[in-house]
């Protein structure tokens, strides 16, 4: 509470400050074009104050702390005509804009554009942080997870195909070490039907990755980083459809539209469908259940593996009125089956094991620029009454031959109809006050619950599925910053996490842990930047952590809360030879401490994960990204991540002294790791307009450890891996028709994740698309 105090009082005292700027105004405003859609990028230029704005994203634009007067305002942007209004500013005024161009043809071999997008401003922040532009990606069949994968610093890892569990990793961290976020907003209540490995990429208009430190304005306890999907609404009126049929029998549909009408009305829909069979092959010791013959190296297909899930969010509300830059009142309907094929290790197999689950998320969005003057507000809640259940009601065990024989009235693993609510919710806001032109403080809330009620009538009387599974979370987070844009910026942050847990009908505990941290980026020249940040951070354990998932997690009331000192360095070149040559260097480096570390490891019989704490894990590591584009047709990268990690914990269970284990590499995370990738784009081929775009990416994974390394002799147990994808996108009438194919895992080499699980081999895909942008007049 004292925390919290101190935190209000200085928002008060911020507040105050401004009245001494009272004979001052403010100029502020959008610029569109007749669509209605926002033009980032445009220059707002104020001739008689010698001041210039770029318009971001959102079109908006903003000029603090002015002197009263009459001024000359003008908007340019390549491709437009340029508009000059004068206005007239009065004392302690607000003074808004709309500014609309009209269309003008230019030959854009004349100019020079010298605006950056939202991509590019957003790895220029003082943070360590990457931008994806998924719009590039919009003519594939990736996911936001494939997509992921291809950033330095980023292993995606699943333990299958379509709809499999997965667990990313960022500079070391995984698993709930990394948060989640669709426009700021956590989805840690989303459920099993909204992952993003399950997400297609059209959904998304870019991908932020935050590596350590996070910004407080995510309101995130986050050990290591976090990933920001902004969805974006830059197009007000269009279709977006996209089908694709592949490998495995494996669908995937998008829909996403949307249409503003003159007076501010908005409605919003995004659908899609996954569905797969997962039936590809993989090489297995297997063992006939009836006649006991043992097979080494096996070449058997999956053979229960079916997944799908549809899932459609809607929206409905206002933008751009007095009160409200956006107010949206939104659901989410979706639902998911899940055919389980083996535990947590493939000696482990299933025949009629599944699970099914829903998603019912009633949510309200609000944003506000300038409630009051220099106050941005944004303020978000969702609601999830969706269900998930277990079926595990065969009384049988399976081979991978897909024998069967009686095993009893245990089911496959633990005989089940359990079908239960997590009933999660989650409040968010944070107000961003601008001091001045160059300062700001932020202040965020967020209010996360879960109270897990089930029931299974195959076993009523288990009084297990009964007890209290209760969690309640709050992040309350205020931050300072200064910036002198293009020259350095500096941000000072504090979070307060609390958490309170019900694991059973008497046990229950809180928790309270302050953090803080530092970010800050200067730049030497306009191409070269350098960036550091510290963050004393803390995380408490998830829900699905201290409970379980019902599936193939195990649960664990007795974690502890995790608490890791995060350091990163890092340096950005972007420079040209001339016109057409271009290059862009990013390296960074990561220093990790990290007390009560929790990590999965595999629970006593080897069947499942649990979660458990390590009293300390060291991570030292890097990682770079060079990428050069030659012209508008060609483009060639390069990643690699290196990180260690090392078991500092000294003690061990089953040992006396100092564990064999100490000072350990902690075992089944890949430490060499990285990405290569080409690029050919032939433009106006067959016709103006048309494109054929030829892509080529290689990933690349080291041998690793899948146990610890003093238990099995140095052994690597899990090889170096090899993987080369392919695809051809050819694009008419200025992408507004699209035709890709796509081969994944071209040699059909074996790839392994999580505990060796393989993983599929090679697939070859069609995707169509079709994309129109309407305009309202």
């Amino acid at each position: 509470m004292q925390f919290i105090k101190k935190m209000l009082l200085a928002i008060f005292c911020a507040c105050s400050f401004s009245t001494y700027a009272q004979n001052l105004t403010q100029l502020k405003g959008y610029v569109k074009n007749h669509a209605g859609e926002p033009l980032p990028g445009a220059t707002v230029k104020i001739l008689n104050a010698d001041l210039g704005r770029l318009a971001d994203e959102s079109g908006y634009f903003v000029f603090e702390r002015m002197n009263p007067g009459h001024y000359d305002v003008i908007v340019t942007l390549i491709g437009y005509k340029k508009s000059v209004q004068s206005v007239n500013l009065k004392a302690g005024q607000a003074l808004s804009l709309k500014v609309e161009l009209d269309n003008q043809p230019t030959d854009m071999q004349t100019v020079t554009v010298t605006g950056r997008s939202a991509v590019k401003e957003s790895n220029r922040q003082a943070f360590n942080v990457t931008a994806i532009d998924a719009k590039k990606l919009y003519n594939t069949t990736l996911n936001l997870a494939d997509a992921l994968d291809r950033v330095a610093g980023v292993r995606v890892r699943e333990s299958g195909g379509v709809g499999s569990n997965f667990n990313l990793s960022l500079n070391g961290f995984s698993g709930n070490h990394v948060r989640y976020f669709i426009d700021g907003i956590p989805m840690e209540n989303f459920g099993t039907s909204f992952q993003i490995n399950n997400i297609p990429i059209n959904i998304a208009e870019r991908v932020e990755v935050y590596k350590g430190v996070v910004p407080v304005w995510l309101g995130s306890d986050a050990l290591g980083g976090a990933i920001n999907i902004i969805t974006g609404d830059r197009y007000r009126n269009y279709i977006d459809l996209s089908y694709s049929y592949g490998s495995f029998n494996t669908h995937r549909s998008v829909l996403n539209a949307a249409a503003t009408s003159r007076s501010g009305l908005i409605f919003q829909l995004n659908a899609f469908r996954n569905y797969s069979d997962n039936d590809y092959k993989v090489r297995v010791d297997a063992a006939d259940i009836n006649t006991g013959a043992y097979t080494p190296n096996a070449i058997v297909r999956r053979f229960h593996d079916q997944y799908h899930n549809e899932t459609v969010i809607a929206n409905v509300g206002v933008v751009d009125k007095s009160y409200a830059d956006k107010l949206l009142f939104g659901i989410t309907l979706g639902k998911n089956y899940k055919e389980i094929q083996t535990g947590a290790r493939m000696v482990s197999v299933f025949g009629g094991w599944h699970r099914k689950g829903s998603i019912i998320m009633p949510s309200l969005k609000y944003k506000k620029v300038n409630l009051i003057r220099g106050l941005d507000l944004t303020v978000n809640a969702n609601y999830n009454l969706g269900t998930e259940q277990n079926i595990d009601t065969m009384n049988v065990r399976y081979d991978w031959f897909g024998n069967s024989k009686p095993n009893g009235n245990n089911g496959e693993r633990s005989r089940s109809l359990y079908k239960y609510k997590n009933n999660n919710g989650i409040a968010t806001a944070v107000a961003n006050y601008r001091l001045t032109e160059n300062q700001s403080i932020a202040l965020s809330d967020v209010f996360n619950t879960f109270d897990r009620k089930g029931s299974d009538p195959l076993n009523p009387d288990i009084a297990a599925t009964e007890q209290p599974k209760k969690t309640q979370k709050n992040v309350i987070g205020l931050g300072y910053t200064y910036d002198n844009k293009d020259r350095y910026s500096i941000s000072v942050f504090g979070k307060h996490v609390y958490q309170h847990n019900v694991t059973g009908s008497t046990a229950a505990a809180s928790n309270n842990k302050l953090g803080y941290g530092i970010a800050a980026t200067y730049f030497i020249s306009p191409a070269l930047q350098l960036k550091t940040s510290y963050e004393l951070t803390n995380r408490m354990p998830e829900a699905q952590e201290i409970f379980g998932d019902v599936e193939n997690q195990e649960g664990n009331p007795n974690l502890k809360p995790e608490q890791s000192n995060n350091v990163n360095l890092g340096v950005a070149y972007n420079f040209q030879f001339n016109s057409k040559n271009r290059v862009l260097i990013n390296a960074n480096a990561i220093y990790r401490h990290s007390d009560n570390f929790i990590y999965n490891r595999l629970n006593n019989n080897q069947s499942k994960l649990v979660a458990d704490n390590r009293d300390g894990v060291r991570t030292i590591g890097g990682d770079g990204e060079i990428r050069y584009a030659y012209d508008n047709w060609l483009t060639v990268g390069t990643t690699v991540t290196y990180q260690y990690l090392q078991n500092l914990q000294k003690v061990e269970p089953g040992y006396t002294g100092i564990s064999p284990l100490y000072k350990d590499q902690m075992p089944n995370i890949p430490y060499l790791f990285g990405n290569s990738d080409i690029a050919v784009t032939l433009k106006n081929l067959g016709g103006d307009g048309n494109n054929l775009n030829l892509g080529y990416n290689l990933l690349y994974v080291h041998a690793f450890y899948l146990y610890w390394p003093s238990l099995g002799n140095d052994k690597l147990n899990i090889p170096k891996q090899l993987s080369h994808d392919i695809s051809a996108v050819y694009s008419l009438k200025n992408g507004r028709y699209n035709v890709g194919l796509e081969v994944r895992n071209l040699t059909n080499a074996y790839l392994y994740d999580n505990f060796s699980l393989q993983k599929p081999g090679r697939a070859f895909y069609l995707n169509l698309r079709y994309f129109i942008n309407r305009t309202t007049r």
